[in-house]
């Protein structure tokens, strides 16, 4: 509703396919890169001063004044500065670490979930939307030779994507990123018998989009 009375800017974004590199300036209302991909009135996003390249950069890159991307193809969208979200649009929220398999690539960084969930199995049941965003990413594709890259934020295909949270190296304890374990070692499932997957989750609001914490009372 508010995007409707917001000026049209433009976004740089940067697209990933199965096969290609998709780098471009989108004109939108929206202020975050998930909603950019999510509230899309069209199954495709319009991109101008495009540069195209192959994943496994097998072929010369492609420069083009628009371009047309199909939503379906994109694995995931990457923007490298945050987009400051507009205040009426905080919704609380728990932040939890993942890695996210969306091969060939593998993502870690911050989910925001539901903060009403009793629990994270519920959290994940309750996770909705066709592009998620996951902030603080890290992302790479070992097997195209695609060495680690991270982005300020991800908007990952809900469709195509395989969520790992509280993951562990097999017989070890659930790996946590800020402990400074690899976590691209980690590629468990979790625990029966983990304790309470929220005792350590962070609250905040949908601002966690950027990274920010959600204050008392906001």
């Amino acid at each position: 509703m508010y995007a409707a009375f917001a000026e049209l800017g433009k976004v740089e974004l940067t697209l990933y396919t199965d096969a290609l590199i998709v780098r471009g300036t989108v004109r939108t209302r929206q202020h975050r890169v998930s909603d950019i991909l999510n509230l899309s009135e069209t199954p495709f996003l319009v991109l101008e001063d495009v540069t195209v390249t192959d994943l496994d950069g097998s072929a010369q890159p492609i420069e083009a004044d628009i371009a047309q991307v199909n939503l379906d193809a994109v694995l995931f969208a990457a923007v490298d500065t945050p987009i400051e979200p507009l205040p009426e649009l905080r919704t609380p929220k728990m932040q939890r670490d993942a890695v996210i398999s969306i091969p060939p690539f593998r993502v870690s960084g911050t989910l925001h979930l539901l903060a009403g969930s009793p629990n994270l199995r519920e959290a994940l049941t309750d996770l909705t939307g066709r592009f998620l965003p996951v902030t603080d990413a890290e992302f790479e594709a070992p097997s195209l030779g695609l060495g680690r890259a991270q982005a300020a934020m991800l908007a990952v295909n809900h469709q195509r994507a395989q969520i790992l949270a509280k993951y562990r190296e097999a017989g070890d304890r659930p790996v946590e990123r800020s402990s400074g374990a690899d976590p691209w070692a980690s590629a468990g499932t979790l625990a029966a018998s983990a304790p309470d997957p929220w005792a350590d989750a962070t609250f905040t609001s949908d601002e966690a989009e950027t990274g920010q914490e959600n204050e008392a009372g906001a």
